[in-house]
């Protein structure tokens, strides 16, 4: 099986897969785990945590014959490294390096600087949506939005700060701001009665009205049909209040990982 190793600025995700039955088919996801990402985790301490979590989801460690790897942590990864060759005994497979090409086009003034995790998100979004454009807009320390060509080609995008990230920026500048659970307004009024409710309504409908002031703006801009991707924890409470997504994938840069992965068994 395949593990699949995505690690972010606030989460590191680790996914098995079974490879599909034959080629071309797709893997399947059998199960997820989350940690808090912390470059300073060494890999006996990665190597305890899942081994009791493959346990529990009744795999044996010797299970995984290949380890895939994609991060915007640099110094996470020489940990995750020896994770693979310890305690799997396998050369895991870099995203984006060497043998792992993307096997997309990446089309923007600076190639070399897309993080792993969009560039990844682009191939599992062309999957989704082929022969379309499309958007991909992931929530997580930042919120991204990310335009993939009908071709699979990634042709640039938005960074904006994260939901979590401007709440606690906002609550660590006001000293009289309580901290506050992201989560949907109980109505649609955007006109609060509580410290609390205005709070929330800044974050909630702020972030909504956000979204689609700069999806409006892309489709203007690419001048075609968009199909818009949402990924990230937060992608589906959006969605409560308003529709904001054609496609909801919570493990969209997973998926994209066990496709680059299958890419390059088939180049091999």
């Amino acid at each position: 099986m395949l593990l699949a190793i995505d690690v972010g600025n606030t989460n590191a995700k680790f996914a098995l897969f079974e490879p599909g039955s034959g080629p071309g088919q797709a893997a399947t996801l059998i199960a997820r785990w989350r940690i808090a990402t912390d470059d300073r985790r060494t890999a006996d301490e990665y190597a305890v945590w899942l081994h009791q979590l493959l346990r529990m989801q009744g795999h044996e460690r010797t299970a995984v014959t290949d380890v895939i790897i994609a991060t915007v942590v640099p110094r996470a990864l020489h940990n995750l490294q020896l994770l693979a060759r310890g305690y799997f005994g396998v050369e895991p497979l870099i995203a984006g390096r060497g043998p792992v090409g993307w096997g997309i086009q990446l089309k923007v003034d600076e190639p070399h600087a897309v993080g792993a995790d969009r560039a990844v998100n682009a191939i599992a979004a062309q999957a989704l949506a082929p022969g379309k454009d499309k958007l991909v807009i992931s929530f997580g320390t930042a919120t991204t939005y990310d335009h993939i060509g009908a071709d699979g080609a990634y042709r640039g995008g938005i960074i904006a700060p994260g939901v979590n990230l401007s709440l606690e920026a906002l609550v660590a500048a006001a000293a009289k701001l309580p901290r506050i659970a992201i989560e949907a307004p109980a109505t649609d009024s955007v006109i609060g009665r509580t410290t609390e409710s205005q709070m929330l309504i800044g974050i909630y409908w702020g972030y909504v009205a956000m979204i689609e002031g700069l999806t409006q703006r892309m489709r203007h801009e690419i001048g075609a049909p968009l199909t818009v991707i949402a990924t990230g924890g937060l992608a589906g409470l959006f969605q409560e209040h308003t529709h904001l997504f054609d496609i909801i994938d919570p493990d969209l840069t997973l998926n994209g990982l066990a496709r680059l992965y299958a890419q390059r068994e088939q180049q091999a």
